[in-house]
């Protein structure tokens, strides 16, 4: 059974039925055009940050979730010839294998259940060795909106295992948060993987904790990604209870969340300027039937 704890505060944040019963995006239907708007309206300098990190057999994967590999890049042609002339022209190809949420992703709503359900209260056998038929990534729509990234560390990273909580966020944000922002929460963690130390970038690890899912509901935030692994404060808050963030955010609040963006140089950026709101694109790669997958963030200040 899991704790009232818990329960209480997934009936208090549920947004099942909200954008109607066959709805499968959550709170993305938040980003409106006015919310495009104001995020265009942002730009000023036209400066542009990628947030994603590199896509390499060095990522951050260490082995701790089954699958979850990092990219295995391969050459399938190199200077292959498309013509019997000596000089006509030659093609290299390439592919690659990794797990679709090996590096910066979004969550699709059907990377978790519970009690037998995900989002929007479909049932969790929705999901099986085809995919996902209900809430894939693949039925997210074009990622664009006002993005804000709070610093939780400015010029500085969190002691690992750190809660965030709403007080927290409401301390740390700069800017008047409105429907149909996506908000980017930098701890620091980063730090450890840009180091090399993947272990220590792991775990353990500041993260949200369970009390700030009612301050993205109070926000109607769109989505939220972070600079962790894994979104969400490690060790837990619940000794019973692996991920309850990911389980009240995926499947109660219906929220996408993201993993392992690289917030460091727009953070000194926004630090420098002291704006803290710009244009953001993260529309995630649409992997057909997919639970989660790879994307290269861009905030345009």
């Amino acid at each position: 059974m899991l704790p009232t704890e818990f329960t209480d505060l997934a009936r208090e944040v549920n947004n099942w039925g909200r954008w109607g019963d066959d709805d499968e995006i959550g709170t993305l239907n938040l980003i409106d055009d006015a919310a495009v708007l104001r995020g265009a309206a942002s730009v000023e300098s036209g400066k542009r940050f990628a947030l994603a990190l590199p896509l390499s057999a060095d990522g951050p994967q260490a082995g701790a979730v089954p699958g979850r590999i990092n990219p295995v890049h391969l050459m399938t042609q190199v200077r292959a010839s498309y013509s019997d002339d000596p000089d006509g022209v030659r093609a290299s190809d390439d592919a690659v294998a990794m797990g679709l949420q090996c590096a910066t992703h979004w969550d699709a709503l059907a990377h978790v259940s519970y009690a037998g359900k995900i989002y929007n209260g479909f049932p969790d056998d929705s999901v099986t060795q085809r995919g996902a038929s209900r809430c894939s990534i693949a039925k997210v729509p074009a990622v664009a909106s006002r993005g804000v990234l709070i610093d939780m560390a400015p010029g500085d990273r969190l002691e690992p295992g750190t809660k965030i909580t709403a007080a927290d966020l409401d301390d740390a944000c700069r800017v008047d948060v409105l429907p149909g922002d996506i908000i980017l929460i930098r701890t620091g963690q980063m730090r450890f993987l840009d180091d090399g130390d993947r272990q220590s970038f792991m775990y353990p690890s500041a993260g949200i904790a369970m009390d700030a899912v009612r301050w993205f509901r109070a926000h109607d935030i769109a989505a939220a990604a972070t600079d962790t692994m894994t979104f969400e404060v490690l060790p837990g808050e619940l000794p019973d209870v692996f991920l309850p963030v990911h389980m009240l955010d995926l499947v109660d609040l219906g929220l996408t969340q993201g993993q392992n963006f690289h917030l460091e140089a727009l953070a000194a950026d926004c630090a420098e300027d002291g704006r803290y709101a710009f244009f953001l694109e993260a529309t995630p790669e649409p992997f057909a039937d997919a639970v989660g997958a790879p994307v290269q963030p861009v905030a345009v200040k």
